[in-house]
């Protein structure tokens, strides 16, 4: 199957680097997807993309907390394409709101941390994935050569942060986004097992530090460098890794 032909989905795609890599993707050729669940930033974001002449990008309504919203989207997608070959797992939340990053890491260390906050922040990133997932497997499996690409963090390496000399020695605690990540990673792995043996390859990807609202813009990469990652995995060859979790130097640790 060509680039050319392949139908990709991607969540939170409105902006940042879910947009971008919708931008990537388009631009390779493929049907890209782009799918939020703000009607006017979606219609929006997806018509400034189609203005730049990616003239295959085309809005979808998704909320991936959402069952019903999602089994619509699965359905919109099986009437219109009859199948999907590529599905970039992006949308995510901190679980800080509009926190100044210092209130915000405070918020969320363990021992004094609000559980409704850390519900909220696993029931996007990690159950948003599982659910969007799920129901978009029927459609995958239709596909010679599906792809699923679930956007992570090298914080929620688990080999990272118990490392006390290492990167992320004075990283603060966190109960909530860095543990989703973590979950994330496993699930990961989960899906790549039940699918060892088939076409169908799962990895994790991490954007390394861009500079989006999610961190108020103070990351140091561009939404570009960011994408890069999951736009290689969305598109490896039969021989690809499946089970893994990567970043553009290679494997990240677990």
């Amino acid at each position: 199957m060509t680039t050319e032909s392949r139908i990709a989905l991607v969540t939170g795609a409105n902006k940042g680097i879910g947009r971008e890599i919708v931008r990537q993707l388009a631009g390779l050729g493929m049907t890209a997807l782009l799918a939020a669940r703000d009607k006017g930033r979606r219609e929006r974001a997806a018509d400034e993309l189609r203005a730049e002449g990616l003239r295959t990008v085309y809005p979808i309504a998704l909320d991936v907390t959402d069952p019903d919203s999602v089994t619509s989207a699965a359905d919109e997608i099986d009437g219109r394409f009859g199948r999907l070959d590529v599905l970039v797992n992006n949308a995510g939340i901190t679980g800080a709101g509009r926190a100044a990053p210092g209130d915000a890491a405070r918020s969320q260390l363990p021992g004094t941390a609000d559980p409704a906050i850390v519900r909220a922040v696993f029931d996007t990133n990690v159950f948003g994935v599982l659910t969007v997932t799920n129901a978009m497997l029927p459609l995958l499996l239709r596909s010679p050569a599906p792809r699923i690409v679930n956007m992570s963090s090298s914080v929620g390496s688990v080999a990272r942060n118990s490392d006390p000399h290492g990167p992320y020695a004075n990283l603060p605690a966190s109960a909530a986004y860095v543990p989703s990540k973590t979950a994330l990673h496993s699930l990961t792995v989960q899906y790549a097992k039940e699918f060892r043996g088939t076409q169908v390859l799962v990895n994790a990807a991490c954007p390394g530090y861009v500079a989006t609202d999610l961190n108020n813009h103070t990351g140091f990469r561009t939404v570009e460098q960011g994408a890069a990652i999951a736009v290689r995995l969305a598109t490896l060859g039969p021989d690809g890794p499946s089970g893994g979790f990567f970043d553009d130097d290679g494997p990240v640790p677990w």
